[in-house]
């Protein structure tokens, strides 16, 4: 499934569009191995409830630095940083239920308490 994403509170050029992974085979290959990332593209990592442990990320196996936004139910997010490749562990600041990982170039297109929707398309 594909997911399209928008910042409503700084909006982008374009939404993103990125796979939806809401299942445990989906999320645990999120990016590894690709090659490479399109600017709007990536991934969105779906968890049921607000966690932080849920929602800590791995960058083994990736071939480069991306984007990572922490957003919790409310459509808030709640930290953004840039996830270096081979890192072991990333989490989120706060509690969150959804992961988007996406190009590096975005890290300060979305900003903590923006506010994001995302619709299955």
């Amino acid at each position: 499934m594909i997911a399209r994403i928008r910042n409503l509170t700084h909006p982008l050029p374009k939404p993103f569009e990125v796979k939806y992974c809401d299942t445990f085979f989906t999320k645990l290959q999120g990016l590894m191995f690709q090659k490479e990332i399109a600017p709007y593209s990536g991934v969105l990592l779906v968890e049921p409830l607000d966690s932080i442990i849920a929602t800590t990320i791995h960058m083994l196996f990736m071939n480069f630095d991306i984007t990572t936004v922490w957003i919790d139910q409310s459509g808030t997010v709640v930290d953004v940083q840039l996830a270096k490749r081979w890192r072991l562990i990333y989490k989120p600041r706060k509690p969150a239920s959804l992961v988007l990982e996406t190009h590096q170039q975005h890290l300060h297109d979305i900003k903590i308490n923006d506010k994001i929707e995302y619709e299955i398309i």
